[in-house]
């Protein structure tokens, strides 16, 4: 079983400087994500092209190769996407050791509460 790294955050207060260097693992996480995404897409590409296009045994081989270690790649990425957004979201609990809630929301706000204990500054107002 993988050991989280983030687990010695539980329950403790995070800085800024920890939202940040979180916040930069979140993007980071999605950006693998989706370039496992591109290559998945590529090698199917790739495959049906070599079988599609190429009538000889070995070609047809390589193909379902290619087909096959797609489907890996996808999955084996999927696995890794969601295991670290698990570990990220225990570094996220509060202090009352509630579950914090998904990275990203659907309207695109911050999904974590104000741990400073301020209200969250005014919007900019043009005159």
């Amino acid at each position: 079983m993988d050991t989280n790294p983030y687990e010695r955050f539980r329950g403790k207060e995070l800085t800024l400087s920890d939202y940040l260097a979180i916040d930069r693992t979140i993007l980071a996480n999605e950006r693998t994500a989706l370039a496992n995404g591109r290559t998945f897409l590529a090698m199917i590409i790739i495959g049906g092209s070599l079988i599609k296009f190429f009538d000889t045994w070995i070609m047809w081989i390589l193909g379902v190769a290619f087909l096959a270690a797609s489907v890996l790649l996808i999955g084996n990425g999927w696995h890794r996407f969601r295991r670290t957004q698990r570990f990220l979201a225990v570094a996220l609990e509060r202090r009352t050791e509630t579950p914090a809630p998904a990275p990203t929301s659907a309207a695109g706000e911050n999904p974590r509460p104000n741990t400073a204990g301020a209200a969250s500054p005014a919007p900019l107002q043009h005159a």
